[in-house]
């Protein structure tokens, strides 16, 4: 048996390859084409068309993962999301690749990400969208520099009724294992958006997209996104609702 999954898996990288390479070509030719329309939207047109060029990029990208490598996204629960409020959505962090996936399944929620200040500049179509789309750049070794953009994105949410997405791991776990949870973005988020509720999700199978790395992907994989019961800000002393939230993602990873 074991020789048998040694041969499957030696065949599997083989194969992710070529695969992997059609992936990437495809990938890279969305984020060049959809720079500039990204562009022209968010400039003449506004909110409304600025978000629907990055939903379409996001859905061609999402598109091309799962029909060239084999592998699924599937989210359940949904349904348990309130619409017209604030949220918060707290999530472990396996791979890039559930980024694309949150922006798809969650677009009518609005996400905005609270992102590394490295992924500003330099990336077609994600660095223009993180710089001008309501998500926020972050430096994690500056806590004087973080945290007023942390409590910028808060103000907007409770503003406009949109999400936040934040993975207070603060590094992607390469095995499925989650990192112990990070308070200072989550208490900023639910001060400064009191009318908020989070919206814990656990993620599981993300890493296995990248078990060989960057290059090249994983084949074949199920990777699912389980959203949970939603817990209003409110309703919490901030210490209980950290450690509620913690527990409730990390208890449905499976690793």
């Amino acid at each position: 048996m074991r020789i048998f999954a040694a041969k499957n898996r030696h065949m599997e990288r083989i194969l992710s390859y070529p695969l992997s390479a059609l992936f990437y070509l495809w990938f890279g030719l969305v984020l060049v084409v959809f720079h500039p329309i990204q562009w022209v939207a968010h400039n003449v047109f506004g909110y409304k068309a600025h978000k629907l060029s990055v939903d379409v990029l996001n859905f061609l990208s999402e598109a091309g993962l799962l029909l060239l490598t084999g592998n699924r996204m599937v989210f359940s629960g949904v349904s348990n999301i309130p619409s017209d409020t604030p949220l918060i959505v707290v999530t472990n962090h396996q791979s890039m690749w559930e980024i694309i996936a949150l922006i798809v399944h969650l677009r009518k929620f609005h996400p905005k990400f609270v992102a590394k200040v490295e992924l500003g500049k330099g990336i077609p179509s994600v660095s223009y969208n993180l710089r001008v789309g309501g998500s926020v750049l972050i430096d994690r070794k500056d806590p004087k520099q973080a945290l007023p953009e942390i409590k910028k994105m808060a103000e907007y949410i409770e503003k406009n009724n949109r999400s936040a997405v934040i993975f207070p791991e603060g590094t992607r776990s390469k095995t499925g294992q989650p990192k112990p949870f990070s308070q200072n973005g989550i208490k900023i988020l639910c001060k400064f958006a009191p009318s908020a509720v989070i919206v814990p999700i656990s993620i599981n199978n993300s890493f296995k997209l990248v078990k060989y790395g960057f290059f090249p992907l994983g084949l074949g994989n199920r990777v699912t996104f389980t959203v949970h019961k939603p817990l209003s800000v409110k309703d919490y002393p901030f210490d209980a609702l950290f450690t509620l939230t913690e527990k409730t993602v990390v208890d449905g990873i499976k690793y």
